[in-house]
C-alpha cells in the first residue's frame, strides 16, 4: 500500500477515535506537515467521509455526525487483544444473553486474520491454562444493561421489573449510581425511590429496564463497586458472626476481601504495633462460615470443629 494511502487511512482511524483533533496533533500523529494533513483531509471529503472543520483556539477535525463507520481495521495486536478479551469474557460469564454473539465475533475476525497471526493465536489458546473451573453464568440481556447504563451516565430514574432469589416479582424505581461486574455476574447499584436506601440487583434477574423523565444527583462518597462490595459484607443472613483477629486491615484482606467481611481496627484496646481488627460476617451456613475461618487464620481443625458444635 503506497504511504500516502496508508496516511489517509491512519487519518481516519484517528477521527474515528472521537472528539476533535487539532492539525498540529494530527500532523504529529503522521508524520507530516500542516498542508499535508488539510490534504488528507480533502482526499476524505472526496470519498464522501463528512470531515468538519472546527474554527478558534481548540479547533481542528472531527467527524460528522451521523458517519458509518467503514469495514474495522486492526492491527494484528490489536486484533489479538479482542479475541483474548471475548475468550476471557466468555469463561467468566461476563458476556450478555446473546451468547452466540461472541461466538460470531471471534469467528469473524479469525477468518481475517493473517496465517501467521492465527498460528500464534492458536498456539496460545492450546497453552492457556485457568485456575478456576468454567461456570454456567446467568448472563444479562444487552437491552436492559444498555438502557441500565445509559441511565447511569445522564443520570435519569430507570423503572425496572425484578425477580427475586426467593421467585418474588417487585417494580421498583431506581436512581443507578453505576454497573459493577464481580464473580462472573452483572450488578447494577443504586437508590430504591419507593424505600429511599441503596440497594444492589443482579443484572439478569432483571426482565425490563425503562427510562424515566427527570434526573438525581449522584451521591458522593464510595464509587458503585466499593458500595456492591460493602453490600455483600453487610447483608442480612441466618448467622451473624464477629471475629477478633490479629493483623493489619491489608493483611487480613488478603483472606477476608471486602465482599464478605466489613473490618474495623481496635486501636484503643492494644498498642498500634500489634494490629487487631474486629470482623463481621455474614452467612447461610455454618459450615460457609467455618471454611471462611480456615482460610483466614488457620486455627487447629479440632478447635475450629468445637466451635462449629457449640453453635449448632
Amino acid at each position: 500500500m503506497p504511504r500516502p494511502t496508508a496516511r489517509v487511512l491512519t487519518l481516519l482511524e484517528l477521527l474515528q477515535s472521537g472528539g476533535t483533533r487539532t492539525v498540529a496533533e494530527l500532523a504529529d500523529r503522521l508524520g507530516v506537515e500542516g498542508r499535508t494533513v488539510r490534504r488528507y483531509v480533502d482526499q476524505l471529503i472526496d470519498l464522501d467521509v463528512p470531515v468538519e472543520s472546527v474554527r478558534g483556539r481548540y479547533g481542528g477535525y472531527r467527524l460528522g455526525p451521523g458517519y458509518r463507520l467503514p469495514p474495522l481495521m486492526l492491527s494484528d495486536d490489536e486484533a489479538l487483544a479482542v479475541l483474548l478479551g471475548l475468550v476471557a469474557g466468555r469463561r467468566t460469564g461476563l458476556t450478555t444473553t446473546q451468547h452466540t454473539a461472541s461466538e460470531t465475533a471471534s469467528a469473524k475476525i479469525r477468518r481475517v486474520l493473517p496465517k501467521h497471526l492465527a498460528r500464534r493465536l492458536d498456539t496460545l489458546l492450546d497453552a492457556l491454562a485457568f485456575t478456576d473451573q468454567p461456570g454456567e453464568f446467568d448472563t444479562p440481556d444487552a437491552g436492559v444493561l444498555l438502557t441500565i447504563a445509559d441511565a447511569v451516565r445522564h443520570h435519569r430514574p430507570v423503572s425496572i421489573r425484578y425477580t427475586d432469589r426467593d421467585g418474588r416479582r417487585s417494580e421498583r424505581t431506581l436512581h443507578t449510581y453505576g454497573v459493577v461486574a464481580h464473580a462472573g455476574r452483572w450488578y447494577v447499584t443504586g437508590k430504591d425511590a419507593r424505600i429511599s436506601e441503596d440497594r444492589t440487583f443482579r443484572l439478569d434477574r432483571i426482565a425490563d429496564a425503562r427510562t424515566l423523565p427527570g434526573s438525581f444527583e449522584a451521591p458522593v462518597g464510595p464509587g458503585p463497586a466499593q458500595r456492591v462490595l460493602s453490600g455483600f459484607a453487610t447483608a442480612e443472613y441466618q448467622y451473624e458472626v464477629t471475629l477478633r483477629i490479629h493483623g493489619t486491615v491489608e493483611q487480613i484482606r488478603t483472606r477476608l476481601p471486602a465482599s464478605v467481611a466489613s473490618l474495623e481496627e481496635c486501636k484503643s484496646e492494644v498498642p498500634p504495633f500489634l494490629g487487631i481488627c474486629q470482623g463481621q460476617l455474614s452467612a447461610l451456613t455454618v459450615s460457609w462460615t467455618q471454611c471462611r475461618m480456615w482460610s483466614s487464620s488457620r486455627p487447629r481443625a479440632t478447635s475450629c470443629r468445637a466451635w462449629v458444635t457449640a453453635l449448632t
